[in-house]
């Protein structure tokens, strides 16, 4: 079995840690907030949890992802694998691996596909990098689900985004309509109408959404005034609808 580190013991990083564990593996925690769960080997410090590892999982955030690489990156050996699975820029990712390579360690960008409550250590990855293809073989066996990408790091991370922009976007605005829907009394309908709406989904969705916003950019951009004024008659604050606005006007010219 694999010894792994896992730098970062929070939600996301415990859970997968713990599942580690559970299948078998050796496994070394370290954070400096969170104490390691039961059946994990403590570490006090990254480079004591990243020594003699085969893999190093670093979990914390995009914030403190560079300065875990460089506290830990020089206890790696040259056999070890340091993935970052923290959702942090492509550029930033790129700059990660190159302070691996630096240090004689294999990267690779790992992102972290869907919410990791529930699911843990199964939770879709998809990995890019040199070290990538390491990453599947060693947490694949142990319950993982990893795609690996024939890409350089910042590739996984960028599809990661991408679809945030979506999926985020598309949450904060069914959020603030509901919001402006119970204000106006009317928000069972307009849930139904959001249900129903997605429901009914399919590629001709997409590609009417966006021929659509292009070719009536500028109606749409009035329209969103429209709401975005009604949604401040109503004390709730149009971000998203403001947003809509102004995305449309520069569209439209």
């Amino acid at each position: 079995m694999p010894t792994i580190a896992v730098l970062g013991l929070g939600e996301a990083g415990g859970a997968i840690g713990s599942d580690l564990v559970a299948a078998g593996a050796e496994v070394r925690g370290y954070d400096p907030a969170v104490p390691a769960p039961d059946g994990m080997t403590a570490a006090g410090s990254e480079a004591e949890a990243v020594a003699g590892a085969d893999l190093v999982l670093s979990v914390n955030s995009s914030h403190d992802a560079a300065a875990a690489l460089e506290a830990g990156v020089g206890a790696a050996g040259g056999g070890a694998v340091w993935a970052d699975l923290n959702t942090a820029s492509p550029g930033l990712k790129r700059e990660l691996d190159a302070v691996a390579r630096a240090a004689g360690v294999r990267f690779a960008d790992v992102a972290i596909m869907a919410p990791v409550p529930g699911r843990g250590l199964r939770t879709p990855m998809l990995a890019c990098g040199a070290g990538a293809g390491d990453v599947g073989r060693v947490l694949g066996p142990l319950g993982a689900s990893v795609e690996v990408m024939d890409a350089e790091a910042g590739e996984a991370a960028a599809r990661k985004l991408l679809r945030s922009v979506f999926f985020k976007g598309l949450a904060g605005s069914v959020v603030e309509a509901l919001e402006a829907a119970r204000a106006a009394g009317c928000e069972d309908w307009l849930r139904r109408n959001i249900v129903d709406e997605l429901t009914a989904a399919g590629d001709a969705t997409v590609e009417r959404l966006v021929t659509g916003t292009y070719k009536h950019a500028a109606r749409r951009a009035a329209e969103m005034e429209a709401a975005a004024t009604m949604l401040e008659e109503l004390n709730v604050p149009p971000t998203m609808a403001a947003a809509s606005r102004d995305l449309l006007t520069h569209l439209s010219r």
